[in-house]
């Protein structure tokens, strides 16, 4: 890592105190241009420690950056991940609080809750679906507590800036409907996502590595990296299959997944 233990600390709390005063802060990579991809998980793990002081309870992970055109558009090759925590649940038709959020958007993805732990270097497919209680469509909300571009230079935020920011987590809107990984083909569970009525976006499961339970084995590997794994009970976002819809007060947003279910919240 280039950065010192200081550095993190203070990125960290940067990080805190911009979700909870709602304002956005300025962007790591700028701040920090020696900085690297294992000191953006020292500060995303700082402001995880900061939320557990705070009394969040951990609930699960989150994978982003799956599909091509993500990592094109960040100049990468890997995913990254980010953690959920017990106050980012809701469930499906809940109205989300105004100004709980600085920027949302919404992404379509296939959740997998966890029936066994899963850990380890070299996680198969298999191994994955067999760990895994049951799928559930799911609604990602999105939130960026670094700007998305910086003001002064109108240089645009990185991979590192994501990641340090919780790779842009902020909420998950579960549907209702549960189903065994066994029973079905996930590169081909698809969703048609509207705002007010209007498909914005549609996508299948493929678009998740070709495959979705392999962002499962991948987290598995890269916490398996820091002595960690993925618990019983958790819960793991595989990623995104549509690009990030833009929200404002009043959007409904909605996604028929078709036989797989259907999820739904208004901000």
């Amino acid at each position: 890592m280039a950065l010192t233990g200081q550095q993190i600390e203070t990125a960290a709390k940067r990080l805190d105190h911009a979700e909870q005063t709602r304002s956005q802060t300025g962007l790591m990579s700028l701040a920090y241009d020696n900085m690297t991809m294992d000191d953006a998980y020292a500060i995303q793990a700082g402001w995880v420690a900061h939320k557990l002081n705070h009394g969040r309870r951990v609930v699960g992970h989150k994978i982003g950056l799956t599909s091509k055109a993500m990592q094109a558009a960040l100049n990468i090759d890997i995913p990254d991940s980010g953690v959920l925590f017990d106050d980012m649940l809701f469930e499906s038709g809940s109205t989300i609080p105004q100004n709980r959020f600085i920027q949302p958007r919404v992404e379509a993805e296939i959740a997998f809750v966890m029936k066994h732990d899963l850990g380890g270097a070299n996680i198969t497919v298999e191994q994955v679906i067999e760990a895994t209680d049951y799928l559930v469509p799911t609604l990602e909300i999105l939130d960026t507590r670094i700007y998305r571009q910086c003001p002064e230079t109108g240089i645009a935020r990185n991979v590192l800036d994501t990641i340090s920011d919780n790779a842009a987590n902020a909420g998950l809107v579960l549907g209702k409907q549960h189903t065994d990984p066994k029973d079905v083909d996930m590169r081909w569970i698809g969703a048609i996502v509207s705002a007010d009525g209007e498909v914005e976006e549609t996508g299948l499961g493929a678009g998740v590595l070709n495959q979705p339970a392999l962002g499962i084995a991948w987290l598995a590997a890269r916490l398996h990296e820091y002595g960690d794994s993925i618990k019983a009970g958790e819960i793991v976002l595989s990623g995104s299959f549509i690009r990030p819809i833009e929200t404002k007060s009043g959007t409904l947003i909605e996604a028929d997944f078709g036989d797989f279910g259907q999820v739904s919240c208004r901000f």
